[in-house]
């Protein structure tokens, strides 16, 4: 296949831009996290965990809208979208900078309402093209590497410039500005979806009411049980995120900022190989039924993991990254990937990113439920001894649900072919 330049414009552009906008969201979100606001409690409970539920409460909420405000998003808007989601965030962590504990805590929940949204913007500019899978894979490396990243910025910060614990998180944004603004006008640029790319993957459209309820009703059952999966995955990568440092220091890794960056790097890499592999099918069906294996895959790898940690086969930073490593080649295909060949597969119509926000939505649902459940229902547990249960729990249940959404998709692509092999029979007779 020959690849003429506006192909590989979209290629630059949509690797270089979606991968950079990105990382740069995370400069708004997480850096906070890598602060331990030591001895500081209120209404009984650590400053620190106040602070995560509510910009999650918030990231949770913009997911919940973001269900409708995505999926009816129309191409033009989305530039202005992304420059109000990010200078808002940062206007808000300028606020909650200036504002004393803990009635700046609103403003950590305000700075999570725009940040919800940034992802279906920038998935937006990748979806329905013959390239989606690498782009796309591209984009959710991002996230893998950045948080990590961005944290050790965060502690440099306030290690190396002598920034207190609450400005940190705004001047790591600053930081992060000028570059925000370059990647953002990088995906303004792109060149839209090719009619070859149309062909192959439908085209994509802005969804009203009516078109949000037809994909509903014909795929109900398997959304529910996927979205199930989704929001263990989601629960158990953000508790990894937002308590790495708990973890790290409890095998022994205290003070190094360097750990938070190492460890994610093969993660990033490894899943970007793996899923990147994907953009060589162009069956949309056989491509759909792989991401089932690779879940299948993720899965056992988290299970596996923390089973060869418990019996020292593997060091704790092996470990970390093979847990990593499953809960992102999960978590990843889910952001986009998955639903872009679901899209095409059974030509539903509409978008991947109203698809993606119900996932989502429920994702930080339960993200919240097993933070709130571990601080207020397991106390005493210690974050180590949490985490390494909850991928137990994960690992079955991931096992479980991706063998019975195989077999149902399967079954139900193979009675669409024949209704429709059918038909084209008769019209031919």
């Amino acid at each position: 296949m020959r690849i003429n330049s506006p192909h590989i414009k979209v290629l630059i552009y949509g690797i270089v831009a979606s991968f950079g906008a990105y990382f740069c969201m995370y400069a708004y979100r997480k850096p906070f996290t890598v602060a331990t606001y030591d001895e500081l409690f209120y209404f009984g409970v650590d400053y620190k965990i106040i602070l995560i539920i509510a910009q999650v409460l918030g990231y949770m909420l913009s997911k919940f809208l973001g269900i409708r405000i995505i999926a009816a998003m129309k191409n033009r808007n989305r530039l202005a979208y992304l420059l109000g989601m990010i200078f808002s965030a940062e206007l808000f962590l300028l606020l909650f900078a200036l504002t004393p504990a803990p009635y700046n805590t609103v403003f950590m929940f305000l700075n999570g309402l725009p940040l919800g949204l940034v992802w279906g913007v920038v998935f937006s500019y990748l979806e329905g093209r013959r390239f989606t899978e690498l782009l796309g894979v591209f984009l959710c490396s991002s996230f893998i590497v950045s948080s990590g990243a961005v944290k050790s910025v965060g502690l440099l910060v306030m290690t190396q410039l002598g920034v207190n614990q609450f400005w940190m998180p705004f001047i790591t944004g600053l930081v992060f500005i000028l570059p925000f603004l370059l990647f953002a006008w990088m995906l303004e640029k792109m060149p839209p979806p090719s009619a070859s790319d149309i062909s192959l993957k439908t085209e994509r459209t802005p969804m009203n009411a009516a078109a949000r309820k037809k994909v509903l009703s014909e795929f109900l059952f398997p959304l529910i049980i996927i979205v199930g999966f989704y929001t263990f995955l989601t629960a158990m990568r953000d508790f990894r995120d937002n308590f790495s440092r708990e973890i790290w220091d409890a095998v022994g890794f205290e003070g190094n900022a360097a750990i938070y960056t190492y460890a994610e790097v093969p993660v990033a890499i490894f899943v970007l190989l793996l899923i990147g592999l994907f953009v060589l099918i162009k069956d949309n069906f056989k491509a759909f039924m792989s991401y089932h294996i690779l879940l299948l895959l993720g899965a056992v790898a988290v299970g596996l993991g923390t089973q060869l940690f418990q019996m020292h086969l593997i060091s704790p930073v092996a470990w970390m990254i093979l847990v990593g490593f499953g809960l992102y080649v999960c978590y990843v295909p889910f952001n986009g990937l998955f639903f872009d060949r679901m899209i095409a597969t059974f030509r539903s119509g509409g978008n991947a990113g109203f698809l993606i926000y119900i996932a989502d939505a429920f994702g930080y649902l339960g993200s919240m439920a097993i933070l709130l459940y571990k601080n207020f229902g397991q106390s005493e547990m210690s974050w180590l001894r949490f985490f390494m249960n909850s991928t137990y729990v994960m690992s079955v249940f991931g096992i479980a649900v991706t063998l019975f959404s195989y077999f149902y998709f399967r079954k139900k692509y193979r009675a669409k072919y024949y209704i429709s092999t059918q038909k084209s029979e008769l019209a031919y007779e």
